[in-house]
């Protein structure tokens, strides 16, 4: 069993990544029902969240049915950390997560994110606001470093566990790489081996199948593995790691069928929580994912990501069941 603070998680958890325009509930709860350990919300930035931006305050919906789940703040600024963290108090969620990972411009440009890392004094102020403004475990995800020649995660990792941070999710490259080249794990190992190191240690970064999540547990002697973009369109592949685990046996890869379902439930679901417009016009991405590896698909993606109104959308669905069912999917 895996601990942070109150909450417990079985041996090995799988966790899905908090991924901008990606992770809202309709997507967690598809993952929640293909076998996801613990969540985390898109990424809320705390000044946002004290100046009442919608965008932000929508982000704190969590429901009971995707417990326990994490909600994720950024920021730059002490004072705004403390106050935001007091008001995703208020939405009771299991932990609060600060991200010190986010290496894209827009986040990096105001100090937060990623930039962070440049600064571990300053990381050290802006976590201890938040862990004084809250009674819930707060917990932290970050990157290897700034850049190759400032790996500093070593540094960070006893620090932050020093203050109070009860677990620490690391994705295996440097600000300066995003998302390119491969993700190096040997240093998440070296914080995990680290004897001063006692909260769980995540990895995260580049794990896209089954064998890999086995292959890094065994390597890398992680706590648990946190999962994003393979997880976009492809929910089942918690599942399928947790079986392959315990067996060594591969679950069937889901039918198309069960592809359809996940699209029409993720599509549903978006409405129901966004609004009919906006349920539609953000489930678009995901499609091409859903249906990934089905040949000559184009015309039937083309009318699901073209229609302002879900009952095309459905037509597209079961025009899909009738001339793919029982293709098997590689």
């Amino acid at each position: 069993m895996v601990k942070i603070g109150n909450i417990e998680l079985p041996d090995f958890p799988l966790l899905l990544a908090p991924m901008e325009d990606v992770s809202d509930p309709p997507f967690r709860r598809l993952c929640k029902m293909h076998g996801a350990d613990l969540m985390f919300s898109e990424f809320i930035s705390s000044e946002g969240l004290i100046r009442d931006a919608i965008k932000s305050r929508q982000k704190l919906d969590i429901f009971d049915y995707e417990r326990p789940v994490g909600i994720q703040i950024f920021g730059g600024d002490e004072e705004a950390m403390a106050l935001s963290s007091k008001i995703v108090s208020t939405v009771n969620p299991d932990l609060i997560d600060i991200n010190f990972g986010c290496p894209v411009k827009k986040v990096v440009c105001k100090g937060a994110g990623a930039a962070v890392l440049k600064d571990v004094d300053l990381m050290v102020k802006l976590t201890k606001a938040v862990i004084r403004s809250t009674d819930l475990p707060v917990t932290v995800k970050t990157r290897l470093g700034w850049d190759e020649h400032m790996i500093n995660i070593d540094e960070v990792a006893e620090r932050l566990q020093d203050i109070g941070v009860q677990a620490l999710s690391i994705h295996g490259r440097t600000r300066a790489q995003l998302y390119k080249g491969e993700a190096d794990w040997s240093h998440i190992a070296r914080v995990k081996n680290n004897p001063r190191i006692t909260m769980p240690i995540f990895g995260n970064g580049d794990v896209d199948s089954v064998e890999k999540a086995l292959e890094y547990k065994n390597r890398y002697g992680v706590d648990g593995i946190m999962i994003g973009r393979a997880a976009i369109g492809y929910p089942w592949i918690f599942n399928e790691i947790k079986h392959y685990a315990k067996t060594g046996a591969h679950l069937p890869k889901p039918t198309i069928e069960d592809r359809v379902e996940a699209a029409r439930n993720h599509l549903i679901w978006a409405m129901e929580w966004k609004g009919k417009h906006t349920g539609i016009v953000e489930t678009r991405r995901h499609y091409t994912n859903y249906f990934k590896g089905i040949p000559n698909f184009k015309e039937y993606r083309t009318r699901m990501v073209t229609s302002d109104e879900p009952e095309p959308i459905f037509q597209a669905f079961e025009a899909v069941l009738e001339k793919f069912s029982g293709m098997e999917i590689s």
